[in-house]
């Protein structure tokens, strides 16, 4: 099949093979192309979508953006299930599978040092909110018989709001840190806007936390009894995933000629 090539991600060689008829992006299933002991997992995509010129514009189509992402994680999820993946960037293409060497080459210490340094880890990730009930109790109150009942229905309100973001920044913040003591590394992403990721309440710790696979069910159990510690906080956890929030900057190309 000709075409340009699509890169999802760079590992070590695999020790079990990727699940059978994964659909890749654009359909075409990834293949591994090996290049001086390193694994390049690659699709053949056509130009007519992802050369520079219209890639720019495809990029601008939500649809397309939705379906292509979504296919470019199910390669990385199936690839974490049997190796430590250094995940690339969305939409990184080359021209042919010399273009993807030459990339190997150049980035090959630095791929090398993420990989020895995320081997046997898997990121997961927890977010805090403070629920909408517990938001909407600073409203619950009774109209105002007077200019006086509303001064003091205002300060009222203004009390129960400050009360509840203190008692969400400390839970969040107790909470990070003690998960942060029994990760190998962290990071604070910035809150999530609720009007764009659609989840309920509002977001006041978004964190990732690298985390070796033989301590998964340890973190986990962790994070799960905290859920329901604070009245009005939601605790979620996501993952095991890719280790993205620590690959740092070893391998961030975009489309090559």
């Amino acid at each position: 099949m000709t075409g340009l090539r699509y890169v999802y991600a760079v590992c070590h060689p695999l020790g079990a093979p990727l699940q059978a008829d994964l659909p890749g992006v654009a359909g075409d299933p990834p293949r591994l192309l090996t290049h001086r002991g390193l694994i390049a997992v690659v699709s053949h995509v056509p130009e007519r979508d992802f050369a520079e010129e219209p890639l720019r514009r495809r990029l601008e189509d939500l649809d397309w953006l939705t379906e292509t992402a979504r296919a470019h994680q199910q390669v990385i999820d199936s690839l974490t299930a049997v190796t430590t993946p250094l995940p690339l960037r969305l939409a990184t293409v080359f021209r042919d599978d010399s273009g993807v060497r030459v990339m190997m080459e150049e980035r090959e210490e630095d791929f090398r040092r993420v990989l020895d340094r995320l081997a046997g880890r898997v990121e997961w990730g927890v977010k805090v909110y403070v629920e909408p009930e517990a938001q909407e109790a600073e409203q619950a109150v009774a109209k105002p018989a007077s200019g006086r009942d509303y001064l003091m229905q205002r300060r009222s309100k203004a009390r129960a709001h400050d009360d509840t973001w203190q008692r969400a920044e400390r839970f969040a913040g107790n909470l990070h840190e003690t998960l942060s003591a029994h990760a190998e590394d962290a990071r604070l992403h910035p809150p999530q806007n609720s009007a764009l990721s659609k989840a309920s309440g509002q977001n006041v710790l978004n964190a990732a936390y690298l985390v070796p696979r033989a301590e998964s069910e340890e973190f986990v159990e962790m994070v799960d009894r905290t859920k329901g510690e604070e009245s009005g906080m939601r605790v979620e956890l996501t993952g095991p995933w890719a280790a993205y929030s620590f690959v740092e900057s070893a391998g961030e190309p975009g489309e090559g000629a």
